[in-house]
C-alpha cells in the first residue's frame, strides 16, 4: 500500500503532466493568432509535417514589416505523403501551407501581398524548379507561380503555356534584405482578368488577358522543390542543399491600403 506521501506526490506530478501537455498546444495557437492575415481564412502545412519545417519566430533580421515572421525549412529528404499525394515517389519535397477556403473566384478582385526575405547565405539550386508561392486551381494544375531560377525572383504564368516569365528580382539582389510584393488581381476566364505585379513599389507585371480557368483557385506559400533528381544529376551530388526563406505580412485584401501592417 502506498503511503499518503508518496499519493501526494503521485498527485502533483499528474497535475503537472496534465498543465504540460494543456500548455503545448495553448503555447502553439497563440503564436498563430499573432499572424494578421487580412481578408484570408485559415491555412494548413502541406504534406511537410516535421517540426522545424514550418515556425512562426521572432524577426531575426530586426527590419521586417511584423516581429514575427514565417519560417521554411527544407532539407535533403523531406518529402511527405498524402491519401491523394506523394511528393517521395514524384522527385519532390517541400514546406508550404495551402488556403484552406478556395473561394478566389470568377469575376472578384482582390488584393494579395506579403514580405519576403532570402539569408544571406540562400543557395540557388538550379536545375531545380523552386516554387516560393503559387495560386493554384481546385482540381487542377498551378495558374501563377513565384519561382527561384538561376537568374533570379521570377513569376511565370503556368496555366498560359507559352513559356512566358516576369523577372522580379535579379539574383544579385536577392539576399540580405526584405522585399514587399503586391499583387492586384481579377480572376477571369475571360480578356477581362489582369495581373499586376509591385516589388518593392516599382510595377513588374502588367498582364490583361484570362487569370483562371474552370476551377476556384486558391494561395500557397513556402518552399517547393521538384525535379531534384535534374541538380542530383548536373551536380554529381544525392543531397539537395538545405534552403530557408522567411515571409511576413502575408494578407489578402479588397484594397491597396488592406494590405499595411496594422490594417484589417
Amino acid at each position: 500500500m502506498r503511503s499518503r506521501r508518496e499519493g501526494i506526490g503521485s498527485t502533483l506530478y499528474l497535475r503537472q503532466l496534465i498543465f504540460i501537455l494543456i500548455l503545448i498546444p495553448v503555447q502553439g495557437c497563440a503564436g498563430r493568432e499573432v499572424l494578421n492575415r487580412g481578408e484570408f481564412g485559415d491555412f494548413s502545412i502541406s504534406l511537410n509535417q516535421r517540426s522545424y519545417g514550418y515556425q512562426i519566430v521572432k524577426d531575426p533580421t530586426g527590419q521586417a514589416p511584423t516581429k514575427d515572421v514565417e519560417k521554411f525549412l527544407v532539407k535533403s529528404g523531406d518529402c511527405g505523403i498524402s491519401p491523394t499525394w506523394n511528393d517521395c515517389k514524384t522527385d519532390r519535397e517541400r514546406s508550404e501551407l495551402s488556403e484552406k477556403k478556395h473561394d478566389n473566384s470568377e469575376g472578384q478582385s482582390y488584393w494579395y501581398g506579403w514580405s519576403i526575405y532570402f539569408p544571406k547565405d540562400f543557395p540557388v539550386i538550379y536545375p531545380v524548379k523552386v516554387a516560393l508561392g503559387q495560386f493554384h486551381q481546385e482540381k487542377g494544375s498551378p495558374l501563377w507561380m513565384f519561382q527561384m531560377l538561376d537568374t533570379g525572383y521570377i513569376l511565370e504564368p503556368v496555366f498560359l503555356d507559352n513559356d512566358s516569365q516576369f523577372p522580379l528580382l535579379s539574383e544579385n539582389e536577392l539576399r540580405g534584405r526584405w522585399h514587399k510584393i503586391e499583387i492586384a488581381v481579377l480572376w477571369s476566364k475571360k480578356s477581362d482578368g489582369y495581373f499586376k505585379v509591385w516589388v518593392n513599389g516599382i510595377e513588374k507585371v502588367q498582364y490583361r488577358g484570362p487569370t483562371k480557368e474552370d476551377e476556384p483557385v486558391f494561395f500557397k506559400y513556402g518552399l517547393y522543390r521538384s525535379f531534384l533528381s535534374r541538380y542530383q544529376i548536373t551536380k554529381s551530388q544525392k543531397n539537395i542543399p538545405t534552403q530557408e526563406i522567411y515571409f511576413s505580412n502575408v494578407k489578402r485584401a479588397s484594397s491597396r491600403e488592406g494590405l499595411r501592417v496594422g490594417s484589417e
